[in-house]
This record gives C-alpha cells, sequence and structure tokens, in this order.
C-alpha cells in the first residue's frame, strides 16, 4: 500500500515515465522467450558500438530518468526482470527518444565453471542498466542503436 501511494504521489511525467518501463519491461520478457535470431535484428547494427560522447544535458537527464525507471520496475514486475530483459527494455527506450546505445552480451564461467551469460547498455559514456559485474564477462556480441538526436561533438560524418 505504501508503494502504491508513492506512485500516487509522484508527477504525471514520471507516473508515464514507470509506466512505460513497466511496459517495455513487459514486452522484453516476451522478446526474451522466442529465439535470439529472429530477435537480434531489432536490436540494432551487430557488433558495432555507439560513439561514447554524449549529445547534450538534455540527453544525459534522459538517460538517468530511463536508468532510474527500468530498475525502479523491474523490481515490481510480475514476471522476472534481470539483465537481458532490462537491457532490451532500456534500449527501446532510449530509441523513443532517439538516443543511442549499445547492448553487450557477455559470458563467462561461475564459481562451479558453469557457463554463465550478461547483458548490459551503455550509451555515451554511462552505463544504464547491468553494469554491476560486467567487467567479469567477456563480451560475445554487441547490437549498436544509433538513433541519435542530433550529430555528437567530434564525431566526423563526411
Amino acid at each position: 500500500m505504501r508503494k502504491i501511494k508513492a506512485f500516487l504521489s509522484l508527477n504525471l511525467e514520471s507516473k508515464l515515465l514507470m509506466i512505460e518501463a513497466f511496459l517495455f519491461l513487459g514486452w522484453a520478457r516476451i522478446l526474451k522467450q522466442k529465439p535470439f535470431s529472429k530477435v537480434a535484428p531489432s536490436l540494432g547494427q551487430y557488433m558495432e558500438e555507439t560513439p561514447q560522447l554524449l549529445a547534450d544535458s538534455e540527453a544525459k537527464k534522459d538517460l538517468a530518468r530511463v536508468s532510474q525507471a527500468i530498475h525502479m520496475m523491474s523490481k515490481y514486475t510480475f514476471w522476472e526482470s534481470k539483465c537481458l530483459v532490462k537491457a532490451i527494455a532500456a534500449m527501446k527506450m532510449l530509441e523513443r527518444r532517439r538516443i543511442g546505445s549499445t547492448m553487450y552480451l557477455g559470458t563467462a564461467k561461475d564459481e562451479k565453471g558453469n557457463l554463465i551469460a550478461h547483458a548490459w547498455l551503455r550509451s555515451g559514456p554511462y552505463f544504464i542498466c547491468g553494469s554491476e559485474g560486467m567487467d567479469k564477462f567477456t563480451v560475445v556480441s554487441m547490437f549498436a542503436n544509433k538513433k541519435s538526436r542530433k550529430p555528437i561533438q567530434g564525431e566526423n560524418y563526411g
């Protein structure tokens, strides 16, 4: 009940952002159940990265808002919303805002020698989700979603 009251006390923009995050987390969970080969083309350009420079301060604010909304709402989904689901949802939310991002997929071995996987999302120099423990993983693929609002300073388009 306390959390419902907290949600209702948010301003309209924040409520809409939380609802958007919840819906994209659900959509990403559905995508996770499909064969990855069918989902991969919708994630961006395979084995490419977006620049690590950020366009403007407004984009930086959007990155923080999207990151916070994904982390917050992933705790309240009725389905599992772990790293891959969060990365896909955040990528699609950034795409709607015309902000480029790169999703990384990595593998490693756990303490018992079993293969484990992890996903994380970066936009500009910022990690939006999944940065915890990413250093332990070897990147096996990446997907660049290059939906930028305007040219990024320092990038050559000629």
